[in-house]
């Protein structure tokens, strides 16, 4: 099995180790791209060779020029980008000094295989014990597939050894007849001598007939139980882990090592089948009463064709999803007028079929006209429709890629009724893939469906589809039911809470926690139901109904909070220093026993579109902790000030009004200036108090914005009160007004 593709079937834990082993000078991205040809060679060799290292080196260059040419294809202009920058960094690293590069490979392929080995040994949870049986179950059929390809050539070679021997026996034959016709010839005794050993060899030549069609039965009974093992469990393994990546879950998606599985086992069908033709050649030449190739040869034939039949059937699968480039994390999801990709593989690559198979894409063609009729959209695919499934010169696989195709919808009279069933991102299409191979005496149909898309007619209308996708491919695995929301099944929070992670994920280096988890299942459970994971989550409440009371529902508050980090606060939230989804009585509990000015980073519960604010912790005379909250910022704040800038330079009006930072540790006791001083955009250093510039001409004192609230002489409230008139005219001497409120936090009682 590829190692690229069994590291990441590792834990986290895991792949984070895999991570520090690359950087600028030889990124993952390279052992990404180039995975199975990096594999494919013996680099220990080569960091010994500088003319294979040279060679090497531009074979890699070449290989990831191919990358970007696919890259131009699909208009992907920041992934050419990409590949741009890595090939020049390669080359300024090591066009003088190969061996450099085949060095580095070398250690980190030796690094991955010892992560492997002690991720593979250690069974602390039950992650890790069913990876490796996994791979253990993987190892089992592997050898099973190299055991049939052992046995075919072994009959190969017994063929032939039956052939040599039919013909000595045939030779044999006829010379006994000829020396019996010559008057001339043998005596009676070397005649019956020759006649037994003819004899013998018949016996010998019936016993390896008996054996070559019995070791084709017990191929053929050895290919039936791997293809069963193929098409019933790990291709549908394959389609549920690819169900799981579309919607932000591990990428296990390789079909490498499944297409070499079926390819072995077709290639070993179709030579047990040639195999059969020259039995049949050979009992033309010769046969006798109870020929075992006359006796079995109808049933070897039959068995060998519906075995490979059915192989090719199961054979051709979606490789990738129907997904929108310019949304290249939201899969399934498809815009009217906006183009998309799709692509198809044939897991049984043979030669012969190269260029053979010619692909029809279809539009919702198993959707009963019935729905049609009931307010069901229709829609016709535009674009280049048809593709030819060629040899990939990346990988060897047989594919087929559609890369413009685009919808529109059927505008015709009664298309659509306000009394249909569904609303538009509740309504699954489907897009299926036709096409039939013929060889001679052969003609095989088929067909594969992708999975359900939602189609939707404008951008707004993305996070609602996006949870339909992420419901139906968390609780279903038919493709084709298509009623799937007339009647949505429930989720249970164990299911809902891993999703719910891998949004945050697949977009950033940092899913959800427990605690985080244990929040949210708060608010959809209620806190009595204490985040049962088996606690039921009905569609409605996840996408529908408002939560709290809000006027908004869970999915799209959890949608801005996402947009939010990926704009604004990624680097922070991947640092791991937002707590983020933590109630306000949980917010008191773990502030209550730390430091003055120890604070907390956490997500505005009232935003619909995301919103980030921060509490700290003080102390009144007496002892009592007293706990402030400022307003939640907003994308609109964060655009003109980072959320680092602003916790290093957030003030609060003090005694006789002077203002300070009363922010000093991210909780639990991380300085404030080692937990964000990377992100400052500027230093930390003041300048002179009066420090001026010269800009033509004119001196200008150098001006900083700043977040500032008020707060009472004592500080014991918990309410941070809007700057007095007074204050607000003493700013504006020096900021602009709106730049005051576009820039200033307001504060509210937490």
């Amino acid at each position: 099995m590829a190692q690229w593709y069994r590291l990441q079937q590792m834990d986290s834990k895991y792949l984070e180790q895999v991570d520090q082993l690359y950087d600028d000078t030889f990124p993952m991205e390279i052992r990404q791209y180039l995975s199975q040809w990096i594999e494919s060679h013996d680099w220990e060799l080569v960091s010994t060779n500088v003319s294979l290292a040279t060679v090497r080196f531009h074979d890699l260059l070449a290989q990831l020029d191919d990358q970007y040419s696919r890259f131009a294809l699909d208009n992907n202009f920041l992934l050419q980008h990409n590949i741009r920058k890595i090939k020049r960094n390669l080359q300024d690293h090591f066009q003088e000094d190969p061996v450099h590069m085949a060095m580095i490979i070398t250690s980190c392929l030796r690094e991955e295989q010892k992560i492997l080995a002690s991720a593979e040994k250690t069974e602390d949870n039950i992650g890790n014990t069913q990876t490796s049986m996994v791979v253990e179950k993987q190892k089992e059929l592997d050898n099973r597939v190299k055991d049939i390809k052992n046995r075919v050539q072994e009959i190969e070679q017994k063929i032939k050894s039956l052939e040599d021997l039919q013909d000595d026996h045939d030779f044999k034959y006829k010379s006994l007849q000829n020396r019996e016709h010559d008057v001339n010839g043998a005596t009676q005794k070397e005649v019956k001598q020759e006649e037994m050993l003819i004899r013998e060899m018949f016996i010998k030549l019936n016993i390896n007939r008996e054996e070559v069609v019995r070791q084709m039965a017990d191929v053929l009974n050895m290919a039936e139980q791997i293809q069963y093992a193929l098409v019933t469990d790990e291709l549908p393994d394959w389609k549920c882990r690819q169900q799981i990546a579309c919607i932000g879950g591990p990428p296990n998606t390789c079909l490498d090592q499944l297409q070499t599985w079926f390819t072995t086992v077709a290639e070993s069908l179709q030579q047990v089948r040639q195999q059969l033709r020259k039995l049949l050649e050979l009992e033309q030449q010769y046969t006798y009463e109870n020929d075992p190739i006359t006796k079995r040869k109808s049933f070897l034939e039959d068995r060998a064709l519906s075995l490979f039949r059915n192989l090719v059937i199961s054979s051709i699968v979606v490789e990738r999803q129907p997904c929108m480039p310019t949304h290249p994390q939201r899969p399934l999801v498809l815009k009217t007028g906006v183009q998309f990709t799709v692509k198809l593989r044939l897991l049984v690559k043979l030669q012969e079929f190269n260029y053979q198979l010619r692909v029809k894409a279809s539009f919702d063609k198993d959707v009963p006209e019935k729905n049609k009729l009931k307010g069901f959209r229709k829609f016709n695919i535009l674009g280049t429709n048809t593709k030819v499934m060629n040899m990939e010169e990346s990988n060897g696989s047989l594919a087929a890629e559609f890369r413009h195709l685009q919808l529109k919808e059927q505008k015709a009279a009664g298309n659509r009724t306000n009394e249909g069933p569904l609303i538009v991102t509740e309504e699954l299409h489907s897009i299926s893939f036709e096409t039939q191979l013929c060889q001679p005496g052969l003609v095989i149909d088929l067909e594969i469906t992708s999975l359900p898309i939602v189609v939707i007619s404008n951008v707004s209308q993305l996070p609602s589809g996006w949870a339909s996708i992420l419901w139906y491919n968390m609780l279903c695995t038919e493709p084709k039911n298509l009623s799937f929301f007339l009647n949505a099944p429930q989720a249970r929070w164990s299911q809902l809470a891993e999703v719910l992670s891998w949004q945050f994920s697949s977009v950033t280096k940092r899913g959800l926690n427990t605690e985080q988890l244990s929040m949210l299942g708060d608010k959809l459970l209620g806190r009595e139901a204490n985040g049962n994971p088996e606690g039921l989550i009905p569609w409605i409440k996840f996408c529908k109904q408002s939560v709290n009371e809000k006027s908004f529902p869970f999915w799209l508050w959890i949608e801005g909070i996402l947009e939010l980090i990926k704009r604004h606060l990624l680097a922070v939230w991947n640092d791991g220093h937002i707590m983020g989804f933590v109630s306000k009585d949980r917010e008191r509990a773990l502030l209550k026993d730390r430091g003055p000015g120890t604070f907390l980073l956490r997500f505005s519960e009232s935003s619909r579109e995301g919103a980030i604010t921060f509490t700290w912790v003080e102390f009144s005379a007496i002892g009592d902790p007293q706990f402030h909250a400022v307003e939640p910022y907003t994308k609109k704040e964060l655009t003109a000030v980072s959320f680092p800038d602003i916790i290093r330079n957030y003030k609060v009006m003090a005694e006789e009004n002077i203002p300070e930072n009363p922010l000093r540790f991210l909780y639990p006791n991380i300085p404030k200036d080692s937990a964000f001083g990377k992100y400052y955009s500027r230093q930390t250093e003041q300048s002179e108090p009066m420090d001026v510039e010269s800009s033509s001409g004119l001196g200008y004192i150098k001006t900083e914005l700043i977040s500032v609230s008020e707060v009472h002489p004592s500080r014991l409230q918990d309410t941070m009160l809007p700057l007095s008139p007074e204050d607000f005219g003493a700013l504006t001497r020096f900021i602009n007004p709106a730049e005051i409120e576009t820039v200033m936090c307001s504060t509210f009682p937490n």
